[in-house]
């Protein structure tokens, strides 16, 4: 039996996502999985079929939407892929109530995408209970 291979793709401004997908990581390597971690800059769609399932962060930007220089131009380019793929969404914000994390997992629903778990969002730096949240994301995408 080969080991899962779970891709960690994220975007982060200040740390916060990096924080998030850090204890992403670490729930999938404790679930015994090879996880990777990526920049969004880092990962493409050819990329996406070299793994079981993929855990994208991006934090809520401008009028609550994904960061638009590097992370959406590479989730748009992934978008087609998303088919009956195992994934999983987190991010965090500064202000608004989640709208753009809701509109995103909705969109990823309408691409075919199999969500393995219900998305982890936090407001700023992620708490313990954030990372712990991200922990189980992680430990679900196995």
């Amino acid at each position: 039996m080969t080991m899962s291979k779970i891709a960690i793709v994220y975007w982060s401004g200040t740390g916060n996502t990096e924080a998030m997908a850090a204890a992403v990581c670490e729930g999938a390597k404790e679930a015994g999985v090879d996880a990777v971690v990526f920049t969004a800059a880092e990962f493409d769609a050819s990329m996406i079929c070299e793994y079981d399932a993929v855990a994208f962060g991006c934090p809520s930007m401008g009028a609550e939407e994904l960061e638009d220089g590097e992370f959406a131009p590479m989730f748009e380019s992934c978008e087609p892929n998303l088919t009956g793929k195992k994934i999983a969404l987190f991010g965090s914000y500064g202000w608004g109530d989640g709208e753009w994390m809701r509109n995103w997992d909705a969109r990823c629903r309408n691409d075919g995408a199999v969500m393995a778990c219900d998305f982890v969002i936090c407001n700023e730096s992620p708490d313990d209970d954030a990372l712990n949240a991200c922990r189980a994301l992680g430990r679900a995408l196995v």
